[in-house]
């Protein structure tokens, strides 16, 4: 149905296209003609004026045509965008539901099976977990995008930070046996942020690298200074991402066109929510990568801030992987 509906979609953008160049490009290079010849070939002052009244008249319907297409072509794009959004999100929703109810029948069936029922127990609370963080990361993205959200700042260790997003990035690494090699500096200094929010972009962070990583998957979370700034990377062994993908791979919805991108699970908003959050931080996020040698996104922290800038959100950034 989706794709019926991009389909449609398409279809009516390429009759708009055509609609215009037949009914204003061609006039519109017909005008442009006759105004040069009348500028060209005209003998009076009143013929260069006509023929210079119907060149400016031409450039501007020109002009027009082209920005209405520009403004169509984007909406085109944003419309295909939202609806992958909005399959996607659907289908990880129905994952987690889906086990919860699978899990739910099995428990009713097996009442009294001291084992199974521990084991039914356990699953539903990690599927009830899973679900909770998807959506409260929606909210959390819909908050940035009004501007609401705000940021509760603190100064804090980088150590307890890495190992909370860690300890939340756990039960996938368990689950899929990740590689994951942590090397913490000594002796770094605090920073000012605010915790949850750098810990959602971890996880972020490592949940890109498990999906797009290569096999078995590695993972190395590193943490470091530089002159006056805290680094945080985040390397996996993956395919690379291509150097002309690399500021899209920040927008909102945006995945990367590539067959196994397509293939994996996500909603496209998890480095549109870690570009939001290093922002309103007043800091930054490095991606080095290219085709064949993985994928490192650097978290990039200044020294000595004492003051939160106001989150609002800007337009190239639109904006979970």
């Amino acid at each position: 149905m989706r794709r019926g509906g991009r389909d449609f979609t398409t279809l009516g953008y390429k009759r708009i296209v055509k609609l215009l160049v037949t009914l204003v490009i061609v006039p519109s290079i017909l005008l442009s003609t006759i105004g040069f010849l009348l500028i060209v070939l005209g003998e009076g002052g009143y013929n260069i004026l006509i023929g210079l009244l119907v060149l400016t008249f031409s450039s501007a319907l020109v002009t027009g045509v082209i920005l209405v297409w520009v403004f169509l072509r984007r909406e085109r794009d944003l419309s295909e965008l939202q609806a992958d959004f909005v399959s996607k999100v659907s289908h990880e929703l129905r994952t987690p539901l889906t086990s919860i109810r699978m899990f739910t029948e099995t428990l009713s069936l097996r009442r009294g099976d001291k084992a199974s029922e521990d084991r039914c127990i356990e699953a539903l609370n990690k599927e009830s977990a899973r679900l909770q963080q998807l959506i409260d990361r929606l909210l959390d993205w819909g908050r940035m995008e009004s501007g609401r959200r705000v940021y509760e700042l603190g100064e804090y260790e980088i150590g307890p930070i890495v190992e909370e997003a860690i300890s939340a990035f756990e039960p996938t690494r368990e689950r899929r046996h990740v590689e994951l090699e942590v090397k913490i500096a000594p002796d770094l200094p605090r920073v000012v942020c605010d915790r949850s929010a750098v810990v959602i972009s971890l996880v972020n962070l490592l949940s890109n690298a498990y999906k797009y990583g290569g096999q078995p998957r590695q993972i190395e979370l590193s943490a470091g200074l530089s002159g006056r700034e805290v680094l945080i990377t985040v390397r996996d062994n993956g395919k690379g991402i291509a150097r002309r993908e690399h500021k899209r791979i920040f927008e909102k919805f945006y995945r990367v066109d590539d067959l196994l991108a397509r293939q994996q699970e996500g909603s496209g908003l998890g480095l549109a929510i870690v570009k939001h959050v290093m922002r309103a931080h007043a800091g930054r996020v490095l991606v080095d990568s290219e085709p064949g040698r993985g994928s490192a996104f650097t978290l990039v922290f200044p020294l000595g801030r004492r003051r939160l800038i106001s989150p609002r959100p800007d337009a190239s950034t639109g904006g979970l992987a």
